[in-house]
């Protein structure tokens, strides 16, 4: 009996109901309702039978394969507003008949090539309310037969995998509003027989391409399937690219005009079909002629005006379409760039700024410079023939034997990164047309070119390695003496020169230590000054101020006209008085209340005469009837 039991026990716990869920057995299908239960995860024991699973509003952060394996029966899965973050690669694998997959309202910022393989059967694919920035071209490849509607709204998409969504013949609606949808290829829903209904609303379309989707109108009797348009909140450039829209009259739309600015804030469909005007191109700036050297990189540029915007294209010397190659590219903005120039680039060029109000041309000469290639010399002359400067200079040197009334060429004023290149006139019966200086280090093969003009006698090399070996050789470039030759250039001569090496770091922060010490050190000499000054200055004026204090003075004489002196008089010791309050001896051994006061009142007799003939008699406070002593004063 223990097996039959076992098995039944293990039955009804297959077909248990998660503890957080509510499950209904409806007829022959069961729906697993875990809506609002706080979930961090999707229970692991659902039931496998399980035709309709419901989790939304929970807190489930990822999905992987584990979470709904072997569910084959599932026709409807809801995860709706939880915080998905990530889709592991075939999590919905073994969902083979599900019908409806709803993902709104989570956090997922990109859906890879495996994120949605699995549901091959899938029709109703909701994406809306995400942070989707990109979808992987082959993320809808599985249901591309059967999906029937895409809302794709309220998210961060940019562009979308249109190659996919234009391969789904049975798609009813597509809602890609509320994205950041700037362009939208030509053709994009020329296969979406069954479409009824797109929303493109509040994008950055500017304009639309021609689609014969559009044409459907909302007239039943034109097409099975009447298509319903909205593209309001977009800012429409209304000109003629726009024409073919404005001329399907959809009254009831509210889309307007952002530009030009004459037609701005209008309503569309009320502006005239004349109004829907372009501007043919116009070519503001372009390179007229341009010298460089073979190998070297050449830039033309080419800028045009127009409305809309005109595309740029190149035509080269041989009248055919330049496009981007190994060593030429060519940029949307009307720049061409020939990376590594030969002989066969030179020629005209042609500039082609081409818009649906017309086009306009410009020429552009390049003319390549020949390097000097062989090792032939001519004996007109005694002159040398080209020699190949890539080659070190001491090889070039060998050949100085017959350079010898030329003048020679010195590298001076050596520094870690940088070098005075100084050289003669040369002879006057060789006219110049400019000089070039090519070197090499040590560090670096690579040969460097310096174009000079053929005024000047001196050039300053930069930005050299320190510590590095160079090799350096002038030449004298000549104008062709006919169209067909080629530049004739001469090697005025060769140096051999090494830079110094860099200045150690240590020895620049003990420099930089040492001037930061002897900054301290004079600030602080400064400041110990500064206080004994103002210390000096401190007891010097409280000197001053005790000066003015009156003296104690012993014997006080009276000054008479000529009289004899009286003689003082001795007053017997005796008990002074009790001292008042009101009144305070002025005299200088009392250091208690009155000393302040005694200070003010010297001070301002002082200030009152110039001849003191009195003094302060006593010691401590007397009153003021009953004391001998007392202040005399007498001025003549």
């Amino acid at each position: 009996m223990a097996p039959p039991l076992l098995l039944l026990l293990l039955a009804s716990g297959a077909a248990a109901c998660p503890l957080p869920c509510v499950c209904q057995n409806l007829s022959e299908s069961l729906s697993t309702l875990c809506a609002h239960r706080g979930l961090l995860f999707v229970p692991p024991n659902v039931d496998r039978r399980t035709v309709e699973l419901r989790l939304a509003d929970n807190f489930i952060q990822a999905l992987g394969p584990p979470d709904f394996r072997n569910m084959t029966g599932l026709v409807d899965l809801t995860l709706s507003r939880n915080a998905i973050t990530r889709i592991g690669a075939r999590a919905f694998g073994d969902l083979e008949s599900l019908r409806s997959l709803h993902l709104d309202g989570n956090r997922l910022v990109e859906l890879g090539t495996g994120s949605l393989r699995g549901p091959v059967n899938l029709q109703h694919l909701i994406l809306s309310g995400n942070q989707l920035g990109r979808i992987a071209p082959g993320a809808f490849d599985d249901f591309l037969e059967s999906l029937e509607d895409l809302d794709l709204s309220y998210n961060n998409l940019r562009q979308v995998p249109w190659a996919g969504i234009g391969a789904m013949p049975a798609l009813h609606t597509l809602n890609l509003d509320h994205n950041l949808i700037d362009a939208l290829p030509p053709g994009a829903f020329a296969q979406l027989g069954q479409l009824s209904r797109l929303d493109l609303t509040s994008n950055r379309l500017a304009t639309l391409a021609p689609d014969p989707l559009f044409s459907r109108g909302r007239d039943a009797e034109a097409s099975p399937a009447p298509l319903v348009l909205s593209f309001s909140g977009n800012p429409l450039h209304c000109n003629c690219e726009l024409l073919w829209l404005r001329r399907l009259a959809r009254p009831d739309d509210l889309e307007t005009c952002a530009s030009p600015p004459g037609l701005a804030g209008r309503y569309f469909w009320a502006v005239p079909e004349g109004e829907f005007s372009c501007e043919p191109p116009l070519i503001a700036r372009h390179t007229q002629r341009l010298w460089v050297l073979e190998g070297q990189r050449a830039t033309l540029r080419c800028r045009a005006l127009g409305d809309p915007a005109p595309t740029m294209h190149w035509v080269g010397p041989d009248d055919r379409l330049v496009g981007n190659s190994s060593r030429a590219r060519a940029f949307p903005n009307g720049t061409l760039e020939i990376g590594v120039t030969g002989a066969g680039d030179a020629g005209g060029y042609t500039c082609i700024a081409t818009n649906p109000a017309g086009e306009a041309t410009a020429r552009v000469e390049l003319r390549v410079l020949a390097l000097p290639h062989g090792g032939n010399t001519s004996a007109e002359g005694g002159r040398p023939g080209p020699s190949d400067i890539a080659a070190s200079a001491r090889t070039a040197a060998e050949g100085e034997g017959t350079l010898e009334s030329e003048p020679a060429v010195q590298v001076t004023e050596v520094t870690a990164t940088s070098g005075l290149v100084s050289w003669g006139p040369g002879r006057p019966a060789d006219p110049v047309w400019m000089f070039q200086i090519q070197y090499n280090s040590s560090e670096d093969e690579t040969l460097i070119y310096r174009i000079v003009p053929a005024s000047s006698h001196h050039f300053l090399l930069k930005h050299l390695v320190p510590g590095a070996d160079y090799d350096l050789c002038l030449l004298a470039l000549s104008p062709a003496a006919g169209p067909s030759d080629l530049t004739a250039t001469r090697l005025l001569g060769c140096a051999h020169f090494s830079t110094l090496p860099a200045t150690p770091l240590c020895h620049a922060l003990q420099a930089h230590v040492l001037g930061g010490t002897l900054t301290v050190a004079v600030g602080g000499v400064l400041v110990a000054a500064l206080l004994v000054f103002t210390v000096a200055l401190l007891v010097r004026g409280r000197g001053a101020g005790n000066g003015r204090l009156p003296l104690k003075l012993s014997h006080v004489q009276s000054q008479t006209n000529g009289g004899p002196s009286p003689t003082p008089k001795a007053h017997p010791p005796r008990s002074p008085p009790p001292r008042p309050q009101r009144s305070c001896s002025l005299d200088l051994g009392d250091t208690g209340g009155c000393y302040g006061y005694a200070r003010r009142l010297g001070g301002a007799w002082a200030r009152r005469s110039h001849s003191v003939h009195g003094g302060l008699l006593g010691a401590g406070c007397r009153g003021v009837g009953g004391s001998a002593e007392r202040l005399e004063e007498s001025v003549v």
